[in-house]
């Protein structure tokens, strides 16, 4: 079976993202943004989501991490839904409740084509390692959209801003990997496609 990759460049005024995904291949991550604490989000993510990842971002004019983060949210959507194909015989949906020390937190996906998303996340600090923590949450409605998954990522237990973002990644990178799989022979769908 062929890999599901994919090749992508959104270049604008604001920022350039180069990103190469793989889904079907786990191998070698590298992410490399001018924001810290993304860079070591979306290694997480892309881990996870057991793929062959490079993500390179360009903030052209260092207003602040919001454009970086959305753009890079776009094109891993983007790519996302590119690698999936007509998506036949895909698992289509997944959920993981993922423990971080405190953190307790529930993802859920569907693989549906309708990129709605419902994230409900607590997060006390303002900022982390260079990025705001609104731009979290921003990130996962932006991928949503951009790769039309439906998800929903929820805090069931928590304080620590770190743990809980990252039992986010880690939880959407599994389920992601799991409702990406080819398990069935025909599209998992009353409709017939996706």
């Amino acid at each position: 079976m062929s890999t599901r990759s994919v090749r992508k460049t959104r270049e604008t005024k604001e920022t350039k993202i180069e990103l190469y995904l793989d889904i079907d291949k786990k191998g070698e991550v590298k992410v490399s943004t001018p924001v810290n604490f993304l860079n070591h989000m979306l290694s997480t993510l892309f881990y996870f989501m057991n793929s062959t990842a490079t993500l390179i971002a360009e903030d052209k004019q260092n207003f602040d991490d919001h454009h970086v983060v959305e753009d890079s949210a776009i094109v891993i959507g983007e790519a996302f839904k590119e690698a999936l194909g007509n998506k036949k015989g895909i698992r289509r949906f997944s959920h993981q409740i993922i423990p971080m020390d405190d953190a307790l937190v529930l993802v859920a996906v569907d693989i549906s084509g309708r990129g709605v998303s419902n994230i409900e996340l607590n997060l006390e600090r303002d900022e982390i390692g260079g990025l705001a923590t609104e731009n979290i949450i921003h990130f996962f409605q932006t991928f949503s959209y951009n790769s039309g998954v439906n998800m929903h990522i929820i805090q069931l237990r928590g304080r620590n801003t770190h743990h809980i973002i990252e039992a986010s990644f880690k939880g959407l990178g599994f389920s992601l990997y799991e409702a990406s799989r080819i398990v069935y022979e025909e599209t998992y769908s009353l409709k017939g496609s996706l």
